[in-house]
């Protein structure tokens, strides 16, 4: 019987197991054949019947449930293999560096007397690389190291892929990958800078500010002494009256001194509302930007690459250059510290500026003063 849909719908299928029928046409019979009398009985009465159960029957569902019972199995495996990351994963060791297998292989042999092909068998390491005479890598590659140094040494500055096309030009083949490792065990490959990203700047326009401490102007100068050692200026300049505020000298002006200067001039003559700056990284820091925050001071940085935006201490940056720093020749600091306030004094109250009608700065701050207009603070 063949269940067609179900376990209820059945069809029988009758076969004979040695004859055809002879009525059917579909041959001769057995008698015809020789077959003996009793045989064909036999054959008309045995008859076979086969019951045939398909998809949804008892038999397919046992099968099925079999199956995905080792399919769930298989399931949980992988998952204790590679999903659960937290749980799993967190209890399987870390895989062990051909060295460490030697020792542990070492071990076994040595102090609990296994053989070495169950101890390799053990650890997961051949045996033949077990007996694979080790490589001395500091002898193996003595020749690669004494020669990329003494190239790295002649020309410092020089990277890794023109140190190795150099290599290649002097006739040594050696591979690429061979070259990078030596060149980091040397310690050769430096850091490399990347170049910080400004935001975009919208400064403001440049005109002349109708009254005095509403706009300064900020930037940095660099010269030497006649030894040799760097110096820095930090120049401040009022936008409206030309006058200079400060110039501060030193080897190094970190942002926590050019706080220390502005909270001077804020004890002399108080701060501005706008601050305008180049990108340097002194502008940039937190501390500086933070005071500026906290005291009301807006600082407008000018476009990088654009000093043009901030004119008026460029003009005064080339004044104070063509006549004090190319003009004397300075043996410690405390010499620049005096010849500046010299000249910063003269500049103030004797040196006359077109651009004020021909008023000197001290001028020019009085005339505000006596003006109908209050000063900014």
């Amino acid at each position: 019987m063949i269940s067609r849909g179900g376990a209820d719908e059945k069809v029988t299928i009758h076969r004979d197991t040695d004859c055809l029928d002879p009525e059917g046409g579909r041959g001769r019979s057995c008698r015809q054949r020789g077959m003996p009398e009793a045989r064909h009985q036999l054959c008309d009465l045995l008859q076979v019947e086969i019951e045939v159960r398909r998809a949804g029957s008892l038999g397919a569902e046992a099968d099925q449930g079999a199956r995905g019972r080792e399919r769930q199995a298989e399931a949980d495996v992988c998952r204790q293999g590679h999903g659960d990351r937290g749980v799993a994963r967190s209890d399987r060791k870390k895989a062990l560096r051909p060295t460490e297998k030697r020792e542990a292989i070492r071990y076994l042999t040595d102090t609990h007397g296994l053989s070495v092909q169950r101890a390799c068998d053990s650890i997961g390491l051949s045996r033949s690389a077990w007996y694979k005479p080790l490589v001395d890598w500091l002898e193996r590659d003595r020749q690669l190291a004494e020669t990329l140094s003494a190239l790295a040494d002649k020309k410092p500055g020089l990277g890794f892929w023109k140190l190795f096309r150099r290599l290649r030009r002097q006739g040594h083949r050696w591979n690429h990958k061979r070259v990078w490792r030596v060149y980091c065990l040397l310690k050769l490959n430096r850091r490399r800078r990347v170049k910080q990203r400004v935001p975009v700047r919208e400064p403001m326009p440049l005109i002349v500010p109708s009254q005095p401490n509403s706009v300064w102007s900020a930037d940095f100068m660099n010269d030497a002494l006649y030894h040799g050692v760097r110096f820095r200026t930090f120049n401040v300049l009022d936008d409206c009256t030309r006058e200079a505020l400060a110039i501060e000298i030193d080897t190094s002006l970190p942002s926590a001194r050019l706080v220390r200067v502005f909270e001077q001039l804020a004890a002399e003559r108080g701060l501005p509302d706008v601050l305008r700056t180049d990108n340097g990284p002194e502008f940039l820091g937190e501390v500086f930007t933070t005071w500026c925050a906290d005291h009301g001071i807006f600082i407008d940085y000018i476009e990088p690459g654009k000093p043009n935006q901030n004119a008026y201490i460029e003009r005064f940056n080339r004044s104070y250059r063509t006549e004090v720093l190319d003009t004397w020749l300075f043996r410690d600091l405390d010499e620049v510290r005096e010849i500046t306030w010299a000249w910063m004094l003269e500049y103030n109250e004797e040196r006359d500026h077109d651009s004020l009608g021909g008023m000197t700065p001290i001028e020019a701050l009085e005339n505000a003063k006596s003006s109908t207009f209050e000063l900014s603070t």
